[in-house]
């Protein structure tokens, strides 16, 4: 009997799923806080509850699949350790492209001479004085580099070198932009080896908590991981790339999805703490998005669903919106503690602050915030973070942390840094409010609401008149957002739209007259023409408002809060690498290698060579990554022209994928 163990680590909750793999059927199943500070804790809480529920001995598991969303949650929330990016062979200006400059937020570049040219032969020599140089200058304010070179994709010589060199002198990880995607565009590729260089570490702690754990029950079975496209790769590729870990939580929940309704044609929308996740499958699966993925206002170069991912969740923070007489509200995209979660570790803080605050008339701007400490590295930070940080010993009120105003914008750069988290109401403790969660302190939510309501519109008016009409606005806004995003995502795909601004269609005056089903001298009427599966714990309690909005059917299967769990071990391996066979003369053909540029007489010939590497690097990767049972398709995408009648040979692209069902251990 095989008894596969899936974990999926949200921002929230970490939820354990044991699935028999031969019945298709649920055994047991759990959830857990995640715990950020040890990461362990949540995963073997959840895990050895799970177990329990089964009633199979852990050493029967026969294999392990995780899913998370914290890569994508860091960079919805803008987080990430400290990096820094060796640029070769680019210039200022290459700096500004695909939002590199903002992804950096201030991390330092080291521009150096150097890189390729398209054809893969050298453009200048490799200044690595220059980049010793400014390695030693750094010293411990990063956690990492990324390296990205010019055409490093037609010969990577300069990113190995510099890459070498860093891991001698710096012993810290390094990422390079070749290792990542093999198409061209090298500042997006700079792009996605910063981000990869930026969750190194997080991913590494998730791995490593969830090995202890499992070394600990006696589960000694291979660890996989699920990527963005829904493949799954072992712990030991993902440590290297956790880039590729964005969008795993939500093409978990697909899989999931699939696998739990057996629906065909649907919108999936899965709810976590931090992000609404939403995907068309089609034909009972899901598109992958040509361009790459695109989280947190980043387009990457790695290959995922096609997914819209929406910083709007049940912790989102809540925002008061002043501007106008009658004021309102807008969710997310920041996840927030919320403060019932904080008062059932931390209640004596939290109630005592709540109380004093509410004795007051008036609500002080940070009346009902509080902080938390995060471990993390602390390089790079200027003195006034460090004094801001120091401060912050332990969960507090907001405003005990901070001595001036001065000092907000530096709790902000240490929030964004993952040093710090806020606490703050959030529509989990609406929930509780309104009766519909009782999983932490209510009696703080209340509190907390009470709060909040009592702040003034533009009009002097009170945002509410008590904590459960509030609550009733935060959930009404919730389903707003959520209706926008889902309404959003269905014009993206429908290609009667193309070529439109999805978003504008959603937010378009004909739109929201239809949804209304507006009858007057012109008749409006819009509905979405597929069902919508709703997943995550969170969904049974916001969703029913959400189909009668969209006037469509609403799913919710029986174990859609651990949707994503079930989809992580529900997965196949898959790898797939691609090269490229340019010509720059006639009757010369080159073979871009990952060891080097090599040159033939013919097409034929330098296709075959070229297919021939692939085909042992991408089956070398699915063993790698866990595979067994390799099944290998090839696909040549060949451009020509034709001139004076005669076929003339431009340039082809290779793509191999290796795939297979995932290695066990019995």
């Amino acid at each position: 009997m095989a008894y596969f163990l899936g974990v999926d680590t949200g921002g929230t909750y970490t939820d354990a799923v044991i699935l028999d793999e031969a019945a298709n059927l649920v055994l047991g199943k759990a959830k857990a806080l995640t715990s950020r500070h040890d990461l362990a804790v949540g995963i073997g809480e959840a895990v050895d509850a799970a177990i329990a529920a089964a009633g199979v001995k852990a050493s029967d598991v026969a294999l392990v699949s995780l899913s998370t969303t914290l890569a994508t949650n860091a960079l919805v929330e803008g987080q990430g350790a400290r990096v820094a990016l060796v640029f070769i062979g680019f210039d200022a200006g290459d700096l500004a492209r695909a939002n590199l400059t903002e992804a950096l937020k201030g991390d330092p570049v080291v521009t150096l001479t150097g890189g390729h040219t398209h054809a893969g032969t050298e453009a200048a020599a490799l200044d690595l004085a220059g980049l010793e140089r400014a390695l030693r200058d750094l010293g411990d304010q990063v956690s990492g580099f990324a390296v990205a070179s010019s055409f490093a994709t037609r010969n990577p010589a300069h990113e190995v070198a510099a890459r070498d060199l860093i891991r001698r002198v710096t012993g810290r990880p390094v990422t390079c932009s070749h290792e990542l995607s093999a198409n061209l565009n090298g500042p997006k590729r700079a792009l996605t080896a910063v981000l990869n260089a930026r969750l190194i570490g997080m991913i590494d702690r998730l791995v490593a908590a969830c090995e202890r754990h499992l070394e600990a029950v006696g589960i000694h079975a291979p660890l996989m991981v699920v990527r963005g496209d829904g493949a799954l790769i072992s712990a030991a590729m993902v440590r290297e790339r956790p880039i590729e870990t964005i969008l795993s939580g939500p093409a978990a929940s697909i899989v999931g999805a699939r696998w739990l309704t057996g629906a065909s044609d649907a919108l999936v929308s899965d709810i976590g703490g931090t992000t609404t996740d939403v995907a068309l499958l089609r034909g009972g699966l899901p598109e992958i998005d040509p361009e790459g993925a695109r989280v947190g206002g980043f387009r990457t170069m790695v290959e995922a669903v096609a997914m819209r991912t929406t910083g709007l969740g049940g912790d989102s923070e809540v925002h008061l919106v002043t501007e106008g007489l009658t004021g309102g509200l807008r969710l997310g995209p920041r996840r927030l503690i919320p403060v019932s979660l904080l008062a059932v570790t931390h209640g004596p803080m939290v109630h005592a602050a709540l109380d004093r605050w509410l004795s007051s008339e008036t609500a002080g701007e940070m009346d009902g915030r509080f902080v938390v400490p995060m471990a993390g590295q602390r390089g790079g930070l200027n003195a006034r973070d460090i004094a801001v940080l120091d401060r912050i010993t332990e969960p507090m009120p907001m405003a005990a942390a901070l001595t001036s105003r001065l000092e907000v914008a530096a709790l902000e750069r240490l929030v964004a840094r993952g040093l710090v988290m806020i606490s703050g109401v959030t529509p989990s403790d609406a929930s509780h409010v309104l009766g519909r969660l009782d999983s932490w302190d209510g009696e703080a939510a209340e509190k907390a609401l009470r709060l909040i309501a009592k702040r003034r519109t533009g009009a002097g008016e009170r945002f509410a008149t008590g904590p459960q009409v509030f609550a009733q606005g935060v959930v009404d806004q919730l389903t707003q957002q959520t209706v926008d995003c889902l309404l959003e995502a269905a014009f993206g795909e429908d290609v009667g739209f193309a070529g439109e601004i999805p978003q504008a269609l959603a937010q378009h005056r004909l739109a929201k007259a239809g949804l209304a089903q507006h009858r007057g001298v012109v008749e409006v009427s819009v509905k979405l023409g597929v069902p919508v599966i709703g997943l995550g714990a969170s969904a049974p309690s916001y969703y029913g408002a959400v189909g009668e909005r969209l006037h469509c059917p609403m799913i919710l299967p029986e174990h859609a809060g651990v949707a994503n769990a079930i989809g992580a071990v529900a997965g196949q391996v898959s790898q797939r690498v691609t090269g490229t066979v340019s010509s720059p003369a006639e009757g010369r053909f080159v073979a871009h290698l990952a060891s080097g540029i090599e040159s033939f007489t013919s097409s034929e010939a330098a296709l075959a060579a070229l297919e021939a590497a692939l085909t042992g690097e991408a089956s070398s990767r699915a063993r790698e990554a866990g595979a067994v049972d390799l099944r290998l398709t090839v696909d040549r995408d060949v451009r020509e022209v034709e001139i004076e009648g005669r076929q003339m040979f431009i340039e082809a692209k290779v793509t191999v994928t290796a795939s297979g069902r995932p290695r066990v251990a019995h």
